[in-house]
């Protein structure tokens, strides 16, 4: 066995890792599969079919009033009706969760709207889910780039799968790269992790055998000398890819790579 050969075989196996704990997580009993519903919330308490209580937003946060018999556990705390109970105000896309026996409720903040989504372990979308077709790991989509920060971070202004909303993220600056014979380069934005960064993108292969609307890249911290690796391989869906209840956002128009970037994730099954 070649030294090449034992590489690559380490390099398919840490992939293989990686996309087993992505598939594993989109499908947890309490994932993304699980919702079983978006619902936007107003001034005026309204009750939804899959969770309990009467839901409202406001100046002060969100609230819930539970009724006779309704119960709800959050923070550790449990909260029986008839009650009412402030979750307070959520800063932009951040969420906190009440569960209510094997539910769970996730109460957010997405492009200036207060949201709940209940989470079903037992909904049909997560029961039928076959997990994520993707491309065979190929070392050449290991990419190395170099990051190019803005003068100043900028705030961009991204669309959304929800028709009307708007993102807003903060770029610090660009990702440029080649591949393909092409010079390219992507708007980046700050990553969960200090100093990493997060791609959104499109390319020649969305539409046709990778899901239309975006994919998503993390990459680590740059080097002093602001060197990057892009791996595509690990190019991953958002959850929109697989339910409607999702309100992911969309790449900006700078990110449309007019190369077929064959790695990452495909189309999830029944996508057609």
């Amino acid at each position: 066995m070649t030294v090449q050969s034992i590489d690559k075989l380490a390099f398919a196996r840490e992939w293989a890792e990686w996309h087993r704990q992505h598939v594993a997580t989109l499908a947890a009993p309490h994932g993304f599969l699980a919702i079983t519903g978006l619902h936007w919330l107003s001034g005026t308490p309204e009750r939804f079919p899959d969770a309990p209580g009467d839901w409202s937003t406001g100046p002060a946060g969100v609230a819930v009033t539970l009724g006779d018999g309704e119960e709800l556990v959050t923070d550790g705390r449990i909260i029986q009706g008839p009650a009412e109970h402030s979750f307070g105000v959520i800063p932009e896309r951040a969420s906190v969760t009440a569960a209510a026996g094997d539910v769970v409720v996730e109460v957010a903040r997405r492009g200036g709207h207060d949201i709940i989504r209940p989470r079903h372990p037992g909904h049909p979308l997560r029961a039928a889910f076959r997990g994520v077709p993707a491309y065979a790991p190929n070392p050449d989509w290991v990419i190395t780039g170099r990051y190019v920060p803005f003068e100043e971070p900028r705030e961009v202004s991204v669309g959304s799968v929800v028709e009307g909303l708007q993102h807003v993220y903060m770029a610090p600056g660009r990702v440029e790269f080649a591949a393909r014979g092409r010079h390219l380069a992507l708007t980046a934005f700050n990553g969960p992790a200090a100093g990493s960064l997060f791609l959104l993108f499109t390319d020649a292969t969305s539409g046709v055998t990778t899901y239309a609307a975006s994919r998503a890249l993390h990459v680590d911290a740059p080097g002093l000398d602001g060197t990057v690796t892009l791996d595509f391989n690990r190019a991953s869906n958002l959850p929109c890819a697989y339910t409607q209840f999702a309100t992911c956002p969309l790449p900006p128009a700078e990110n449309q790579l007019p190369i077929a970037v064959e790695a990452g994730e495909q189309r999830p099954y029944g996508k057609d």
